[in-house]
């Protein structure tokens, strides 16, 4: 009975599956789960997790540490074991030979020159000493500001490489939603020629059995029949294709999807809105940001060093024996400053300096290509569309010619070749037409991912 529930459960699944993998998604809801599912995406945010984790670090310096040391020795060494005790305050004069001495001195042969056996010669001893220690950095000549400062900014760069690798795929997405409408266009196109073609078979075939056409003339059709059959099954691989590699952007099985219209309304974006919401400009600049926070890194090392620490112990020759009478404390700071290691804290910082120049140059470099980039895809897209207008009037006098000729075959007035090649002319200006819409698509797209997805 059980593995009866099992097997109905894994055949509800399955049918849910096959209902969700056969319903028809839609270009906003395919960005949708491009974002959430898209595996680059998810590796971008777990990028910015990292950096986050970094910046929490560089943070977390200003805060000093504190640390619970447990030491457990047992020695016999005279040192040691002298100092075991001190640290214990369980020192006594015995320790120090006193009753050899006080024995040598009522004996009256008082002995200041031999080496008292207990003080040299002790027995081992335990020592357990547990000790709580806080050390915190109270200046360190800006550093930690300063690696505070260029974890943020990477952080930031992070942040702006996901919506970079996000605004790429929302790019391939479309594009590859555009191209389905386009292949689906251009194969109905096609399917209307072919049944154009088989009209002109049927009537070949007849005008052969009455002796008006010959042989070679339906051999003709045939050929361009096969021609345009070839097309549209390579264009069928082609959604196939298609249909494989929207399911890889969307992490999921992806078999019908509703094409959006090939007519896209170019986007009106100031030059200005386009160089400031660029990722790579913002992502540029967050570099720069970077290598200022460096220098200052680097200038740090001109400071003096000061910190602080705190520590209570108790020890004894049993773990935590007698704490409360045994325990201490201990307060102290530490200033540390450099004043002289050859030259390489200056060096430091001039080249920190000259990273920041050569990035400030790229920075502009990076303005002006992006400007550059910009006017020659607007130019490029209206260049597109004057191409668009004539296209379209061409295969309307294409479509005018090619119904003149079939007439014209048909009254014999001219050669079944003739047709045939008023034909193809049909086809390639459809093709054609549909290859420049899918260009100038592909520079719509190109120029809203360099505003950063601004339409």
């Amino acid at each position: 009975m059980k593995n009866i529930f099992i097997f109905i459960l894994i055949g509800l699944y399955l049918n849910i599956s096959l209902l969700s993998a056969s319903e028809s998604v839609n270009l906003e809801q395919a960005l949708e789960i491009l974002k959430s599912q898209n595996l680059e995406i998810k590796n971008a945010s777990t990028e910015i997790d990292v950096a986050l984790q970094d910046a929490k670090i560089a943070s977390g310096n200003h805060y000093g540490k504190l640390d619970i040391i447990q030491d457990i020795v047992k020695s016999d060494d005279a040192g040691n074991v002298f100092g075991f005790k001190l640290s214990s305050r369980e020192a006594d004069f015995g320790d120090f030979g006193a009753k050899e001495f006080m024995d040598n001195f009522l004996a009256g042969n008082p002995d200041y020159k031999t080496p008292p056996h207990d003080l040299n010669y002790p027995n081992s001893r335990k020592y357990f000493q547990s000790k709580l220690k806080y050390e915190i950095p109270l200046f360190t000549g800006f550093k930690i500001s300063s690696y505070e400062d260029i974890m943020n900014s990477v952080t930031k760069i992070k942040k702006l490489e996901k919506s970079k690798v996000t605004n790429e795929k929302i790019y391939e997405t479309r594009k590859s939603f555009y191209d389905m409408a386009l292949l689906e266009d251009s194969i109905v196109n096609l399917n209307i020629i072919l049944k154009n073609i088989d009209i002109l078979e049927n009537m070949t075939k007849e005008m052969i059995e009455v002796g008006y056409a010959k042989k070679i003339d339906l051999l003709e059709v045939e050929a361009k029949k096969g021609n345009v059959e070839r097309l549209i099954a390579q264009m069928e691989s082609n959604k196939e294709l298609l249909y494989h590699y929207i399911s890889f952007l969307l992490n999921q099985k992806v078999t019908s999807i509703q094409t959006p219209s090939l007519e896209i309304t170019v986007p009106s974006i100031p030059n200005s809105a386009i160089i400031s919401n660029n990722l790579d400009i913002q992502m540029a600049n967050s570099g720069l940001a970077v290598k200022k926070s460096m220098i200052d890194a680097a200038q740090s090392s001109y400071y003096p060093m000061v910190g602080a620490f705190a520590e209570i112990a108790t020890a004894d020759d049993k773990f935590l024996g007698e704490a409360s009478d045994h325990k201490s404390y201990t307060l102290g700071a530490r200033v540390t400053w450099n004043l002289f290691n050859g030259g390489i804290d200056s060096a430091n910082v001039e080249k920190s300096r000259l990273e920041y120049i050569k990035t400030k140059s790229q920075v502009e470099l990076a303005n002006s290509g992006i400007e550059l980039q910009t006017q020659k895809i607007k130019t490029e897209i209206e260049s597109f569309n004057n191409d668009i207008k004539s296209l379209k009037k061409e295969l309307a006098l294409a479509d005018e010619i090619y119904k003149n000729y079939e007439a014209r075959y048909k009254e014999k007035l001219s050669s079944m070749s003739d047709v045939i090649i008023k034909q193809s002319e049909q086809i390639q200006k459809i093709l054609q037409l549909q290859e420049t819409i899918n260009k100038r698509n592909e520079k719509i797209f190109a120029l809203e991912k360099l505003a950063n997805g601004e339409k």
